[in-house]
């Protein structure tokens, strides 16, 4: 079973920066798009960003401006950078993997997810 980990999580105080990683097989990384979906209490699971092979970006409006998606093939490593958190920023984060389409990640359908690293950012 493929297996994507994350760490990077943790509190912070709205205004400031974390930075989310997930390491992932070469061939997925490769093969599939990437990217960060998050999900609060009570919420539906959203899409954040997603990467694909190309280098192509997108991110949701929510977080245009302040969150930076990035991998790196040659350490397998895919990463998040956060920066202006904001207490709506609140959430679990999966990193996740879906074959073909990054359209369909960024609307939180995926093939592959990992366990997730929590995110809490106080006001």
């Amino acid at each position: 079973q493929v297996q994507l980990e994350e760490s990077g999580g943790g509190s912070v105080q709205a205004g400031g920066s974390l930075r989310l990683s997930c390491v992932a097989p070469g061939s997925i990384l490769r093969d599939y798009c990437m990217g960060w979906l998050r999900q609060a209490p009570g919420k539906a699971r959203e899409g954040v960003a997603t990467i694909d092979g190309a280098g192509t970006t997108t991110y949701a409006e929510s977080v245009k401006g302040r969150f930076t998606i990035s991998r790196d093939n040659a350490k397998n490593i895919l990463s998040l950078q956060m920066n202006s958190l904001e207490s709506e920023d609140t959430a679990m984060y999966y990193c996740a993997a879906r074959l073909l389409s990054c359209d369909s990640l960024l609307r939180a359908t995926y093939n592959i997810r990992g366990q997730g690293t929590q995110v809490t950012v106080s006001s």
